[in-house]
């Protein structure tokens, strides 16, 4: 029984037709078992800010200039303070010389020279060893401003950046869905620039004693309160 040329080319391709479908099919079932990504996760940036800008303990240096007009003859209360507070601050955080560095040249010379003393009488009380304390001079430019007395000391602090870098395309990350380069940069420098002790960075510090009145006068208000109850 003879056919036409149309059955003729319809039985050929239907092998053809049904590979493709079958293909079809299998690539379908695997793409259903494959896992669906969270769009919840975080894991989508690939990046941390935290590793990228890593908070880092460094030798750096601590300072205070001490304005002085030249007619003072003695620092103010206002000054005094602030004196005292770098004073605290050095023996929280230090152990070395502190170099108090006077203007020589300056129109206010003489006057440093009447309140050198009160400069060190004021890091004495605030903590400060008088045989840590290093006088040195520097030349000041003699053109009609008054120089400062320069209080410095050097001691462990915490850093991170430095930011404002743009190494790279903005356009690129938001593409690959990563956070720019910058990102973070602020936020890891606040929380160094923040932190009281750098080394609690590193780990905790000891328990303090238990203080043995305050947990009597706990336990013994308990015990009452569940008396009356």
């Amino acid at each position: 029984m003879s056919m036409s040329l149309n059955e003729t080319v319809r039985k050929r391709r239907t092998p053809a037709w049904a590979a493709i479908l079958a293909a079809v099919a299998a690539t379908t079932l695997v793409a259903g078992c494959a896992p669906k990504p969270d769009r919840l996760s975080t894991g989508a940036v690939p990046d941390d800010y935290r590793a990228r800008h890593p908070i880092v303990l460094a030798e750096g240096e601590t300072t205070l200039d001490v304005p002085v007009s030249s007619g003072d003859t003695q620092i103010s209360l206002a000054t005094r303070d602030l004196i005292r507070g770098f004073a605290s601050n050095y023996h929280n955080t230090a152990s070395g010389v502190v170099q108090v560095m006077l203007p020589e040249g300056a129109p206010n010379s003489h006057a440093v020279q009447r309140i050198r003393r009160d400069i060190r009488a004021a890091l004495t009380s605030g903590g400060v060893p008088a045989n840590r304390i290093v006088e040195m001079r520097y030349q000041a430019q003699s053109n009609g401003d008054a120089a400062p007395v320069r209080l410095s000391y050097t001691a462990i602090k915490a850093s991170a950046g430095p930011c404002g870098e743009w190494p790279e395309d903005l356009a690129m990350r938001t593409e690959q869905n990563q956070n720019y380069y910058n990102f973070g940069c602020a936020t890891q420098s606040n929380l160094a620039a923040q932190v009281a002790n750098p080394t609690d960075l590193l780990g905790p510090r000891v328990m303090s004693p238990v203080d043995a009145e305050q947990r009597n006068l706990v336990i013994n208000n308990y015990r009452t309160r569940s008396a009356l109850n």
